[in-house]
């Protein structure tokens, strides 16, 4: 163990609330590092678009020793950590990280017919989504913004969550003019 914590930023690529990104990963990496004595969170923030959409989030961790680092990267993997996110710290490049691809279903919200958006629910929508991905991945979070209604789905394959929601997607009503989007 060293006098100095060792900084390190880990920069999920991932659209999520803070609270769902605490929820998903702070939690379960500060129950880590305080149960091994690895060290602690001491920061963290969310990213935002022009729009207010969520662009990434990130996690300040102090650690009392640089090699337990892959012990960290090890826990972000098995708690779903999306492709294309970093370690970045001082003096490195940035080290990649993550298993799970990301979805994400933009709905328009303001251009439907006015019937649409009175006869059908978008809790409805939610959960016939989730039941179509059951077992392959889950929507993690949610964004509404300006225009569109935003969906975050991430599991092991785009193409595979793709697939599941397809048909919903073609035919149910608040669907119309939807678009699909690779985000992880």
């Amino acid at each position: 163990m060293t006098d100095t914590p060792f900084i390190v930023t880990l920069k999920l690529n991932a659209r999520l609330q803070p609270e769902h990104r605490h929820v998903l990963f702070e939690d379960p990496l500060e129950g880590l590092l305080e149960g091994a004595t690895l060290g602690e969170i001491v920061g963290g923030g969310t990213a935002l678009t022009d729009d207010g959409e969520v662009e990434y989030g990130d996690i300040e961790v102090a650690l009392n020793n640089a090699d337990d680092l892959p012990k960290i990267i090890a826990l972000m993997d098995q708690l779903g950590a999306p492709k294309g996110s970093v370690v970045q710290r001082a003096g490195a490049p940035d080290e990649a990280f993550g298993v799970t691809e990301g979805l994400g279903l933009y709905l328009n919200g303001t251009d439907l017919p006015d019937e649409v958006y009175e006869q059908y629910d978008s809790n409805e929508l939610f959960e016939k989504i989730v039941a179509n991905i059951e077992g392959v991945g889950e929507v993690c979070s949610w964004w509404q913004g300006p225009t569109e209604t935003a969906l975050y789905l991430y599991g092991s394959s785009f193409d595979t969550l793709n697939e599941r929601i397809a048909e919903l997607v073609a035919t149910y009503p608040l669907c119309q003019g939807a678009r699909v989007v690779r985000t992880a």
